[in-house]
């Protein structure tokens, strides 16, 4: 995984491993190709002075060993690379964190982490003979992590599923450890649900869930400007291109008010939601009719290239790597954000950066760099300050509608 960085000093842990051991393996091969090359041309190309005695075929049978000797040795050299190549595809996929041994694991997850034998033997291309999971290898490196992943999966299987912490999986997701489907154990209700209101009333009015309520929705958002930075949501689809904007992602839409309005217009928008407080705002933006998906920003979003007319963000820009794993607020966390929001957006789509908080010169500069790297047209641009909580404290904000080249 590579990217065009702007200044990159230390980098993801990940990357820079994968970077290392990719060089490791190159020079092994060019080592294991050079050594049987010098072997075979050593072997091939040696001949002994001609015999003068009848000892000529105790030399030919030497000589026949000394070459068995050679080839022998070459073999061994191929094996032993292939043996360390194979050791560092291992610890290059992350495979080895996890000790299977261990007699606290929970059977449930001891079965989805242990490997099973390839249907057709060893895979040439990577020497592997066994499939591994594809997914948790990532929750051994952070002994937190682990811990969180063994409590989620400790469940009995073909029962219900235990009551955990709401925040479990948010937890997980935060450390970079992407949390195990939990396969075997059945769904419990966390409570009496009312009936839903038909749509579009739900979109303002949803029944009052017990867990989060009404909290979060804003009728006012996006309507009623209140700063110059606060943009309206007729005013940002005027400047769409031909087509206009049909389908959008809202990156941390909380309770999903962008969402709603974008509805109230027949757009769909697609809101990733993480759980606020302890409260699962995946219902509540279920229950005003609208669709919300459990993703971080610094997790690769799960769309295809290029199809999003619009993409929305704000604060969720901070987030670009995942706090737990040191990478919050790193230039290349951000870089590898915008990356893949520039890669679900459409040609000529819109990117709305909504009132992002710039909150030190040196934040604001790295986004500014990273953005003009894009070539993105500036259809709208303001940078200025507005009142934070009502205290009369100002913070300098940004917000902008940028749309994306065509680079063909």
């Amino acid at each position: 995984m590579g990217s065009v960085s702007l200044k990159i000093g230390h980098g993801n842990a990940r990357f820079n491993r994968a970077t290392l051991c990719s060089s490791v393996v190159h020079l092994l091969m060019l080592s294991s190709i050079v050594t049987t090359n010098l072997f075979a041309l050593y072997a091939f190309t040696y001949s002994p002075s001609p015999p003068n005695t009848s000892s000529s075929v105790s030399h030919s049978s030497k000589n026949m060993s000394v070459i068995s000797e050679h080839v022998a040795l070459i073999l061994r050299e191929i094996e032993e690379s292939q043996r360390r190549l194979r050791q560092i595809e291992r610890e290059l996929s992350g495979f080895d964190f996890f000790d299977l041994s261990r007699p606290n694991l929970p059977p449930e997850l001891h079965t989805f982490l242990t490997s099973h034998p390839l249907p057709l033997g060893r895979d040439a291309r990577s020497g592997l003979t066994h499939m591994l999971s594809s997914v948790s290898h990532q929750c051994g490196k952070s002994p937190s992590a682990l811990d969180l992943l063994m409590q989620y999966m400790s469940y009995k299987a073909y029962s219900n599923c235990p009551s955990l912490d709401p925040g479990i999986t948010q937890k997980l997701i935060s450390k970079a450890c992407e949390p195990l489907p939990r396969r075997r154990c059945l769904t419990k209700l966390s409570g009496k649900r009312g009936g839903r209101l038909p749509f579009p009333q739900s979109l303002w009015n949803p029944s009052p869930l017990p867990s989060t309520g009404t909290s979060g929705i804003d009728k006012k958002i996006w309507v009623k400007p209140r700063w110059k930075n606060d943009f309206l949501i007729d005013d940002v689809l005027q400047l769409a291109g031909s087509g206009g904007v049909k389908i959008g992602f809202d990156i941390g839409g909380g309770a999903g008010n962008f969402a709603a309005r974008m509805a109230e217009r027949n757009i769909t928008v697609v809101t990733s939601v993480l759980n606020s407080g302890g409260k699962p705002m995946n219902e509540l933006v279920a229950a005003r009719g609208l669709f919300p998906i459990q993703i971080t920003p610094s997790q690769h979003f799960p769309f295809y290239d290029g199809i999003f007319d619009l993409v929305h963000i704000s604060s969720a820009l901070d987030e670009g790597g995942a706090p737990a794993m040191g990478m919050a607020h790193r230039p290349e966390a951000l870089e590898f954000l915008m990356f893949d929001i520039d890669r679900i957006i459409r040609t000529n789509g819109l990117l709305w950066i909504d009132n992002y908080h710039c909150s030190s010169d040196e934040r604001g500069q790295d986004l500014i760099r990273i953005i003009e790297r894009f070539r993105y047209k500036k259809l709208k641009w303001v940078l200025g300050e507005k009142e934070v909580n009502n205290e009369g404290h100002m913070q300098v904000y940004l917000s902008a509608i940028l749309q994306k080249p065509n680079r063909g």
